[in-house]
């Protein structure tokens, strides 16, 4: 930095900001995330990085704000905490996956992160990270979710911040102790390779950028962006929110160690002229099993982020809605607060948290439940799109494998249209393919389709989740990770709550979180994943479009007859039977019912 340059940093000056300059920054920031990303795919060797793309990366500047919108990642601020920015070193690359140390941005510990510094002429001026879900990190059970765990310590190796590269040289020490803690050392060695890799490979790329604009331009165009963001949201999305308080509350149904039980996630919005307040006070008490999540570092800042896309629902348009980026900005008009700890959203550590997709999922519903009631409904239904499986076992030539997947689910109907079918939580991600499944693995994959009337019915119906058959091979066992096995995904503006999550072996429903259950070979193994809610009364939906779904066997005649009043026969329209009645605002489905009647019985 010239003494000119230092000068007018000192003095808090900003160099104006040229609008194309902007726009040149922004797209490469993106291109850089997105270089990033397709790296790690193209290097990485376990199917769940590699194929499922459960992984993501992130562009940050020395501040820790996160400049790129394309998706959610982790952040920056355990890595300065532990190291501040004058320790570091061109070609140091730092590690973590601690839940506890990572201000709340990794819920469980398969969860790796990987961070590289970006520095231009001698100063750490931005960051490149990667984080993604490792196939196993240790831990009581294979895949490193342990269904029942009631520690910390059970769940897999917890490694805080750490040097796995100091100016380029790896600590080769550090690495065989983490490559060691796992049961795929193979595969897990090179995604960790293939992240650092990506990562430095991002780092470079920055550079590049900094040494045409240098870093005064480039703070300033960073600032920029972080306001226009901010700027954007207050502008064109908090008008559209009458100001007043809302509360919802959904439930999390079971923690894997005590009786299924509803455990509660309490929010009261309060939205003013330009910010929105979430309190998560009324929220229950930590589980003993690993529903927690330990999101209060930070003011939250992590899950602002994740909870802002639901926002994005209010704009304009769909198509505007897709072109909201949201970067660190938002955080300026999206405060949430926590209750004290010992909290689901509180946990005290060594609490466990492997399981914590159930809650940060149930979050965004809340959030969504308090704005549908500003809005009159004008808003989606819910959804809950991922849940993990998996099978583990030998396979002919006696070595040993496991299989894991994540799974989607149907998206929530809107009031302009049906929820979509079969989507991933996690931007980009996909289901395994069956041949690759096949090939690699001893078991066969029967069916893959869409689960018939797994949607909740509605004038715009909730989209459909899987119904995958897998065929045992040979001996081994099976591990779950779902919740919404009774709670289905409720229902809004009168429409009705989706199917819940069920897994199944000749007939027996099993619950969702698994751990170990034997399977022996030729067993056939059923998973039909959530459905999304409706939205709207299903007595309103326009005919042909119910003739329409009957004939593509997303509803069944049954469904159609009973729930949209439209009787089909032999592929036709036989009879319109709609009498009138009236609808709530929102359906949680009979799933809940029963849990409260349970719940009554056991006080």
């Amino acid at each position: 930095m010239s003494e000119g340059e230092g000068s007018a940093v000192a003095m808090g000056k900003r160099p104006e900001v040229d609008p194309i300059v902007l726009q040149i920054v922004e797209g490469t920031l993106a291109s850089v995330e997105a270089e990033v990303e397709a790296a790690i795919e193209r290097t990485a060797r376990s199917p769940m990085i590699r194929d499922q793309h459960d992984y993501r990366a992130g562009i940050h500047d020395h501040r820790c704000r996160k400049l790129t919108g394309r998706s959610y990642s982790a952040m920056v601020q355990p890595v300065v905490r532990d190291f501040p920015l004058e320790t570091m070193k061109e070609g140091d690359v730092f590690y973590h996956n601690d839940v506890y140390l990572s201000e709340g941005s990794v819920g469980h510990l398969p969860d790796l992160t990987t961070t590289v510094p970006v520095f231009h002429e001698g100063q750490v001026v931005a960051f490149v990270q990667a984080f993604g879900h490792h196939d196993d990190i240790g831990g009581m059970v294979p895949g490193s979710m342990p269904a029942h765990a009631i520690s910390a310590f059970q769940e897999g190796l917890m490694v805080p911040p750490v040097r796995l590269f100091s100016e380029g040289r790896r600590n080769d020490d550090l690495y065989r102790v983490i490559v060691r803690n796992s049961r795929t050392p193979e595969s897990f060695a090179g995604d960790l390779d293939s992240e650092v890799a990506a990562c430095q490979m991002g780092a470079r790329r920055l550079q590049q950028l900094f040494r045409r604009y240098g870093s005064r331009m480039l703070a300033a165009c960073f600032d920029a962006l972080v306001e226009r963001c901010a700027d954007t949201f207050r502008r064109e999305i908090l008008p559209r929110i009458p100001d007043g308080t809302y509360s919802f509350e959904d439930y999390i149904e079971h923690d894997g160690v005590e009786p299924p039980r509803l455990h509660v996630l309490h929010m009261t919005m309060t939205k003013t002229a330009d910010r929105i307040v979430c309190d998560l006070a009324g929220t229950g008490p930590q589980a003993r099993g690993p529903i927690n999540h330990a999101g209060d570092y930070a003011e939250g800042l992590f899950l602002r982020k994740w909870m802002a896309c639901i926002l994005r629902n209010l704009a304009d348009s769909p198509e505007r809605a897709a072109e909201l980026d949201i970067n660190e900005g938002v955080c300026e008009v999206l405060e949430l607060r926590f209750p004290p700890k010992g909290t689901l959203v509180t946990p005290e550590f060594p609490a466990p948290t492997n399981a914590r997709s159930f809650l940060i999922l149930r979050l965004l519903g809340v959030f969504a439940g308090c704005l549908a009631q500003a809005v009159g409904g004008r808003m989606p239904a819910d959804q809950e799109t991922i849940r993990y499986w998996g099978i583990h076992g030998k396979d002919a030539e006696g070595r040993w494998y496991l299989l894991r997947e994540v799974l989607g689910g149907g998206s929530g109907g809107r009031s302009y249209a049906d929820g979509s079918d079969a989507i991933h939580i996690v931007p980009d991600s996909k289901n395994l393919p069956a041949e690759f499944t096949e090939t690699r693995f001893p078991v066969r994959v029967e069916k893959l389709a869409l689960a018939t009337d797994s949607g909740g019915p509605g004038k715009r119906r909730g989209g459909l989740g899987y119904d995958k058959h897998i065929r045992l091979l040979r001996d081994a066992y099976f591990v779950s990770t779902a919740d919404r096995a009774r709670l289905g995904c409720y229902g809004l503006a009168g429409g009705a709550a989706g199917l819940p999550y069920q897994a199944s072996v000749d007939g027996k429903v099993l619950p969702g979180l698994n751990d170990d259950v034997p399977l022996p070979a030729g067993t056939l193994l059923r998973l039909r994943t959530t459905g999304g809610g409706g939205w709207g009364d299903p007595f309103q939906r326009e005919p042909e479009l119910v003739l329409q779904d009957v004939r593509r066997g997303l509803v069944s005649p049954e469904s159609a007859a009973l729930d949209y009043g439209v009787a089909v026969r032999d592929g036709e329209i036989e009879a319109v039977r709609r009498p009138p009645r009236d609808r709530p605002l929102l359906d949680r489905g009979p799933g809940y019912e029963q849990m409260r009647r349970e719940a009554r019985v056991r006080e």
